[in-house]
């Protein structure tokens, strides 16, 4: 019998592709993290609204299932030194209403690159961004940042994505904080990068032309079955 591969799995299995031939390495991690480095780490204040009992799971021992891969940025850096590029794929988990967009959990994807001052700019944040989106839909689609605030981040975007003549909310990106290079055991007047932090689900849904995410976790199989795997499994082989 053959199997097939979920399509969110798909895409992030071609994303990833794409990534590794831009020379990022793609680094494993637990979903379970610690407030420090999913907030304090990142410069998230202790009365900012994502650590309220409605934006995030905490469990009884204080950690929390991460609310984005960027958790992982501190902990990353500990054992490399620059230049470093790398993604963080994995789920991500947000005590929030679902919607056609939102879901409670989603799959996040991480991009960190930290260089010397003056190696990595904006110019490269959009130069990867285009590249990665052309790369998977064709090189039409649209790309626009909107400026916006995150505290690990300044300056600090928001991704826009075209793809078929509909704009979608990719996610947040811009060049990193001083402070959390700083937090990284780094000297910010000697280094620098850009960060981003785009929802594969979201994506996935440009791709196949779906207006609700939720689709993609309602467990129909007639809807799965929809989405045909360029590499299916076959019963025994390698999962």
């Amino acid at each position: 019998m053959r199997g097939t591969l979920h399509p969110i799995t798909q895409y992030l299995r071609r994303a990833i592709a794409v990534f590794k031939e831009m020379g990022f390495s793609v680094l494993d991690s637990p979903e379970v993290v610690t407030e420090q480095h999913n907030f304090d780490d990142l410069r998230i204040p202790k009365d900012h609204p994502a650590r309220r009992m409605q934006d995030t799971f905490w469990l009884t021992d204080g950690r929390l299932p991460r609310t984005h891969t960027s958790a992982h940025q501190i902990p990353a850096m500990k054992d490399q030194k620059p230049p470093v590029r790398f993604v963080v794929p994995g789920r991500a988990f947000r005590n929030e209403a679902t919607d056609a967009t939102h879901e409670t959990m989603f799959l996040n994807f991480e991009a960190l690159a930290i260089d010397k001052t003056g190696q990595i700019t904006l110019a490269h944040l959009k130069g990867t961004l285009h590249h990665f989106l052309s790369s998977m839909y064709g090189p039409n689609v649209g790309l626009k940042f909107v400026p916006s605030y995150f505290p690990f981040t300044e300056p600090s975007l928001e991704i826009y994505a075209q793809v078929r003549g509909r704009w979608i909310e990719m996610g947040g990106a811009g060049m990193v904080h001083p402070g959390v290079i700083k937090n990284m055991g780094l000297d910010p007047q000697k280094y620098q990068g850009f960060a981003f932090g785009v929802g594969i689900d979201r994506l996935v849904m440009l791709q196949h032309g779906i207006d609700d995410v939720r689709y993609f976790y309602s467990g129909n199989l007639r809807f799965l079955k929809q989405f045909v795997d360029p590499e299916p499994i076959q019963r025994g082989g390698k999962p």
